[in-house]
């Protein structure tokens, strides 16, 4: 069930209804059966691999809690070797196959195996991760075991951000589901304006620029020079304003209800470093991994190089985490190699700062450090879009492959009408004067300032945009692959 469906909003507001109308003490079950239907709308058979892991994770979690020493470990080491166990089988198996096969193939030896018959459940990354943060959160003494079944299968299932996220931790979710918040009308007014805005970047921006990039990287050797230029910046805020549209649906529709998510994205792309990025980018997983990763391997406790060395392996890994594509796996490279390159030579960049005269933090230098990330930012995604390495490389070679513009004309390319162009651009700007507002003064601080009336004119503006360039074609949301 998609978020940009109409099932969706029926489900939605039965659900809120259904949450408000039971006993507080039942409204766990409410909740768990809502999400379990949900999910179960995409693949029923899948949620039974949700079952196994919530069941593994739960007594996992109760047998840690008054373990010691080895046994403590080693209870937890099971928990963490069954969940990634479960990932890699259904992520990663036909991925494995091929590259063993290929390997026989190097030396040789020629084996056919036809691909397994497996297909990834819908979120399961999210799922183990969330999972797998519980276990930690108990072996660490940080979080007490859940002793309530239903209530921690809730924690790993609550529909808003079953399918991607945010990932969030025990210690934030667990306490709001065994106290359960009264109706409050803020709240849902602030959780459908969030719902809102989501929907907007979702399917006014990201779903029509899809028109533009897809054409472009399906096909790249139909394409050549300032048509690929034009996807791959496209594909920039395409992939922003989907995922983030995602978390700002899924934190709206648990405000609506009383529930706090935390914020996964922050204005990403106003970053004047890489480093600053990740901070602000796919917060839940960046932290996650911060976390549970690169702090347990070091961190930056024994030095530069091999602080390096974990910066490197944590983003290997995040990029395998996204997908069974080396082109992940370049794309999680091409970060790590940013961020040691970054902190390698930011005394040499100082000194070049200073000696163009912008070695104080002025607007100027910020905005310069503002567009060198973005444009890093932005080459990266080309083996983040186009899937794999030998697509990746044919990107680049026909993206370089410049003409002028009566050969590769720009407009031709764009597959949207007059009307949806123009309803893109104004809406590309809203979306940039909002995001400046909320730097500065802080969105939800000038919105509870203004009048009523144009309070509510704001609102009904947006949802006239969603209907006028909306595109209701129910497209999936891009991490839903992960």
């Amino acid at each position: 069930m998609l978020f940009n469906s109409y099932q969706f909003i029926v489900f939605f507001a039965m659900t809120t209804a259904a949450v408000y109308a039971i006993s507080p003490r039942l409204r766990w079950a409410v909740l768990l059966l809502a999400s379990c239907y949900f999910y179960m709308v995409f693949v029923p058979k899948y949620i039974l691999i949700l079952f196994a892991v919530i069941l593994i994770d739960y007594v996992a979690a109760l047998m840690i809690e008054p373990a010691k020493g080895v046994k403590r470990r080693s209870l937890l080491a099971a928990s963490l070797c069954a969940n990634v166990g479960i990932l890699a089988y259904y992520k990663y198996a036909n991925f494995a196959q091929t590259e063993v096969l290929g390997i026989f193939s190097w030396f040789g030896m020629s084996i056919q195996a036809s691909p397994l018959d497996i297909l990834l459940p819908i979120g399961l990354s999210f799922h183990t991760f969330q999972s797998m943060s519980y276990t930690i959160e108990v072996y660490r003494g940080a979080q007490k075991a859940e002793r309530h079944l239903g209530i921690y299968a809730l924690y790993v299932l609550f529909y808003p951000q079953m399918v991607a996220g945010p990932i969030e931790r025990p210690q934030n979710i667990l306490p709001q589901l065994h106290a359960p918040p009264a109706f409050c009308s803020k709240n849902l007014i602030d959780g459908l304006q969030l719902m809102i805005w989501g929907l907007f970047k979702k399917m006014v921006i990201a779903d029509n620029l899809a028109l533009i990039v897809n054409p472009a990287y399906n096909n790249p050797e139909a394409h050549h020079g300032w048509p690929l230029v034009i996807a791959t910046y496209a594909f920039a805020i395409q992939i922003f304003c989907d995922f983030s549209g995602y978390s700002d649906i899924a934190r709206g529709a648990a405000q609506t209800m009383g529930y706090k998510l935390m914020v996964n994205f922050n204005i990403p792309y106003h970053s004047k470093s890489i480093a600053e990025f990740w901070g602000r980018w796919h917060i839940s997983l960046s932290t996650w991994f911060r976390d549970y990763m690169y702090i347990p391997l070091g961190g930056n406790r024994h030095g530069k190089w091999r602080q390096y060395f974990n910066i490197f392996a944590v983003f290997l890994v995040s990029g395998l985490w996204h997908g069974p594509s080396w082109a992940f796996v370049a794309w999680g490279a091409i970060h790590g190699s940013y961020l040691v390159v970054g902190d390698a030579t930011s005394r040499i960049r100082q000194k070049l700062w200073e000696r163009i005269g912008m070695g104080n933090k002025g607007w100027l230098r910020s905005a310069v450090a503002v567009l060198i990330t973005f444009h890093l930012v932005v080459i990266s995604w080309v083996p983040f879009r186009a899937g794999t390495l030998a697509e990746t490389r044919r990107v680049f070679s026909q993206m370089f492959s410049f003409s002028s513009l009566r050969d590769s004309p720009v407009t031709p390319f764009l597959p949207l009408d007059d009307f949806a162009r123009v309803g893109l651009v104004i809406s590309l700007i809203l979306m940039a004067v909002a995001h400046l507002l909320h730097r500065r003064y802080g969105l939800r601080n000038i919105i509870m300032k203004i009048p009523r009336p144009l309070h509510a004119g704001l609102v009904v503006g947006a949802i006239l945009l969603i209907f006028l360039w909306g595109r209701f074609d129910s497209k999936d949301f891009i991490y839903f692959q992960f």
